[in-house]
């Protein structure tokens, strides 16, 4: 199963922020998305499972949708009104299987 992840790179302050995870060579059964900041640690920031549902971490929770188009293998993650503190490299996956993430950095 590959893992990637895409995205913009470069977000303005107050935009929102759109990244997309692509399973091919298999499936995965839920899509967690993770993401680090520059010189912290990993922070979990929500799921989406095989039903459907998500889940959200309480630190981003009202600010971030997760979603997934089945036709395509592709889940997608949107964070609303980032700010710097959003700059992070942003993992999707599960268990053994993760891409090897995307820059994110949030600067006018």
């Amino acid at each position: 199963v590959h893992v990637q992840e895409s995205g913009p790179g470069l977000v303005k302050p107050s935009q929102t922020l759109f990244l997309t995870c692509t399973v091919s060579g298999g499936s995965i059964s839920v899509c967690n998305w993770i993401r680090q900041p520059p010189g912290k640690g990993i922070e979990w920031m929500g799921a989406i499972d095989s039903s459907g549902t998500t889940y959200y971490g309480p630190s981003l929770r009202g600010r971030t949708s997760i979603s997934r188009d089945m036709s395509k293998n592709q889940f997608t993650l949107q964070v609303r009104s980032v700010t710097p503190e959003d700059t992070a490299v942003y993992y999707c996956g599960e268990k053994d299987n993760w891409g090897q993430g995307t820059q994110v950095t949030v600067s006018s």
